[in-house]
């Protein structure tokens, strides 16, 4: 063995250890959902010791000096009880989560959502197919998590196919999924879902403050291009190469006989995908003459079409379930996957599934949110954080940065973008919002991070899949292969998302529709 190759075996040996660790300590988390029930014990526990101390901090919105409410008094305990019904149904992502899931569960059971995926990729150039698949796993990310099951392995198979390595078309497919939480060409579920948290925790500071529902597509629209040269360059130059040397392909596939063939779609599939196609290429033009008059019912009172009081940009949410739907059930009727209504419900009860585990979690952040906010800590955190980080003199560029690295290192062991800015967000934007920092930028950084550490922490939900679909080519593949061979893909979105919003700042481009880098307030001198 030379000296190279031993050096090599070492490091990855290392990494591996590494990661194993990294495996350990995450397991030993408990469920989510009990980490929001500690949260709401200790939230009630701070409330009762902090009511007997008086803080000096001024609520910079009411003029009033801070006062702990003690959520463990009898009055306060019963106030918890009588609202926990209002705090669980008005906990900001549930219905939304809700109403866009049964859209895409309708696009997804008619078989829609899966032939798309393979039309485009079946006639993608050899040349191209590591932008291509990028560029669809982007744009896959409106799929929702549906897409693991889809994308992965019809890229692996492709790459196959193609004389490549089949895991370097999952590691490529899933960096580009993973990157489309950030970049994306499209608006999807998670912007009302983050928007909601966002404009939630704004509200600890200014009960006025408003956050546009595409507050962030502006950087997410910029940061597409950057994200698939990254994830190409990696691919083609570090991933693919190293997997050549390090993985054979031990396991062999017939693309005919496969699960995945690509040519399975039926002439009438075909037809059905078609008129689909041109169903909502209909139904988005007839979008666009709607919106396109000054005097629009679908724009706000000063014809604004992108203003948070507009009604088009209220009906996002609304819009993602018609917009799935609707083509979802011309391709199921037409095509034969949809026998009747029975199996339209079906396919909406079956994604649902997926939502049983979130709505208990919602359950008890609603809760928490509630004494987090009505007892004061909230804003006390903020206030307090934002004095210390004013006494240490650190530009706000450094600030966000160090909000970015923060994130990234609890993405390591709580990989749920949701639950992390349902607790984050309570203490990062009305925090930064002391420093001038608005936060729509705050949200932007979260996502940042969020997106490039998912792909390398072994503890993400859909690790054990992914890893089935690389032993199916490569049996020796394991946890220590996938986050190694995705760890150069988490450094290079880190870098390339957090450059590009970082230029968005400086440069003073707008992050999305009514955003700003700067929390407009003349309450907060520097």
């Amino acid at each position: 063995m030379s000296a190279n190759t031993q050096e090599r075996t070492g490091k990855i040996s290392l990494l591996n250890r590494f990661l194993d660790v990294i495996e350990r300590l995450g397991n030993r988390l408990p469920h989510i959902t009990m980490l929001f029930i500690y949260a709401l014990i200790i939230a009630l526990g701070l409330s009762f010791v902090l009511s007997f101390f008086d803080f000096d901090y001024v609520n910079p919105n009411t003029k009033e000096q801070i006062k702990i409410i003690n959520m463990l008094s009898a009055d306060n305990l019963l106030l918890l009880v009588v609202s926990s019904v209002k705090n669980f149904m008005g906990f900001p992502p549930l219905g939304i989560t809700i109403v866009a899931t049964l859209g895409i569960g309708i696009a997804e059971g008619s078989g829609f959502v899966n032939v798309v995926i393979r039309k485009f990729l079946a006639v993608t150039p050899r040349r191209f197919l590591t932008p291509t698949v990028i560029f669809v796993s982007i744009v896959c990310h409106l799929a929702s998590d549906s897409a693991y099951t889809i994308l992965m392995p019809v890229s692996a198979l492709i790459f196959y196919v193609c004389g490549r390595h089949p895991m370097a078309g999952v590691a490529c497919s899933f960096a580009g999924l993973a990157g489309g939480f950030t970049a994306s060409f499209t608006p999807s579920i998670i912007d009302p879902v983050m928007q909601s948290f966002t404009e939630s925790a704004s509200h600890l500071i200014d009960p006025d403050y408003s956050v546009n529902v595409l507050c962030n597509y502006f950087y997410a629209l910029g940061g597409t291009l950057f994200v698939i040269a990254s994830v190409w360059y990696v691919t083609d130059k570090i991933i693919e190469p190293r997997l050549w040397a390090t993985m054979p392909i031990d396991q062999k596939i017939d693309p005919h006989d496969s699960e995945f063939d690509l040519s399975k779609t039926t002439p009438k599939q075909s037809r059905s995908f078609r008129i689909a196609v041109l169903v909502l290429a209909l139904m988005l033009v007839i979008l666009g003459v709607l919106c396109y008059p000054e005097n629009s019912m679908l724009r706000a009172p000063d014809g604004s079409l992108t203003s948070p009081k507009a009604p088009v940009m209220q009906a996002i949410v609304p819009l993602i379930f018609i917009y799935f739907s609707v083509p979802g059930l011309v391709y199921g009727f037409l095509s034969g996957s949809f026998k009747n209504s029975r199996d339209v419900i079906a396919s909406m009860e079956g994604i649902m599934k997926m939502l049983i585990s979130f709505v208990v979690f919602c359950f008890f952040a609603g809760q928490f949110l509630f004494v987090f906010g009505h007892s004061g800590v909230g804003t006390l955190l903020a206030i307090s954080g934002a004095e210390f980080l004013k006494g240490l003199g650190m530009p706000s560029g450094v600030t966000l940065f160090g909000i970015i690295m923060l994130t990234a290192c609890l993405n390591l062991l709580i990989t749920s973008a949701t639950s992390k800015w349902a607790i984050l967000s309570t203490v990062f934007v009305p925090m930064l919002m002391m420093l001038g920092i608005s936060p729509e930028l705050t949200q932007a950084a979260f996502r940042v991070s969020d997106s490039a550490v998912n792909v390398c922490t072994p503890l993400f939900p859909f690790y054990p899949l992914l890893i089935s679909y690389c032993q199916r080519y490569c049996s020796k593949a394991g946890i220590g292969t996938l986050s190694s061979m995705m760890l150069p893909y988490t450094f290079a979105l880190l870098i390339v998302l957090t450059v590009v919003l970082y230029v968005y700042w400086f440069v003073g481009i707008p992050l999305g529709f009514h955003s700003g880098f700067d929390y407009p307030s003349t309450m907060f001198p520097q």
